[in-house]
């Protein structure tokens, strides 16, 4: 299809096990997922309305800690299932071209927690989506969807080869691209405008490479408190959203 813009990466090879009951019926009730098999408690089985084609094994609880890693919190409820897949870059932004939801760009963020936590927070803002380059970023886990609790199933998540390249595609389509960074002199408040808003933040500790910088709009940082050096990525990105929500 033309125009689509850049490419997405290739999807990881294997199955991912979702556990816990958010991630697990967030996946039973998104169509573009594909559930395997679901394993559970009678107790945790009873309240879902599964599909009669699926395959469905009872389970006590120290079976089904077995099959995931050691204490998560599994709820009673295992679904094995098979990545969702790619989203263009192209067709996510003529989504967000007659509105104002922001999006979520990920420069070289790798823990499944903080990613799963963006995509959280980034469906209680109705963000457009995220971005995030396709070798230094999570798979689809079961961490990161216990993270995301439903959001995995609901928020786009674009996986980019280039990020450089995507920023200039983004900026193409009319998005103020700002740079979340300790160094910038300027606060979020003072840098937004009112055009549609593209939030860059970086891993926790390194932050942006430089060559994403280049590629934002403009540098901002948050207003914290002297008393804290840096604020984890996924509290970063939360209150940017509600900071561009309610300009």
């Amino acid at each position: 299809m033309a125009g689509r813009g850049h490419r997405p990466s290739k999807a990881p090879p294997g199955r991912p096990r979702f556990w816990g009951r958010h991630a697990v019926t967030a996946a039973l009730a998104n169509p573009e997922r594909k559930v395997r098999k679901v394993w559970g408690t009678r107790e945790a089985l009873d309240g879902l309305s599964l599909p009669p084609i699926l395959p469905v094994v009872y389970a006590d609880v120290a079976d089904l800690g077995r099959m995931v890693p050691a204490d998560a919190p599994h709820q009673g409820l295992v679904a094995e299932v098979d990545p969702l897949e790619d989203v263009w870059l192209g067709d996510l932004l003529l989504q967000g071209r007659d509105n104002r939801r922001p999006l979520v760009i990920l420069d070289q963020v790798t823990d499944p927690h903080n990613v799963g936590a963006v995509l959280r927070s980034a469906a209680a803002f109705d963000a457009l989506g995220i971005v995030t380059q396709d070798r230094h970023a999570p798979p689809e886990s079961g961490a990161l969807a216990r993270a995301a609790s439903g959001a995995l199933e609901t928020v786009p998540w674009v996986r980019v080869v280039n990020l450089a390249r995507a920023l200039d595609e983004i900026g193409e389509a009319s998005f103020w691209r700002i740079g979340l960074t300790g160094h910038a002199s300027q606060t979020l408040g003072e840098v937004m405008g009112e055009t549609k808003t593209a939030i860059v933040l970086g891993a926790e500790g390194e932050g942006m490479r430089q060559n994403t910088e280049a590629h934002c709009d403009q540098l901002a940082k948050l207003p914290i408190s002297l008393k804290v050096e840096s604020l984890n990525v996924s509290n970063a990105a939360a209150i940017a959203l509600y900071a561009v929500t309610v300009r």
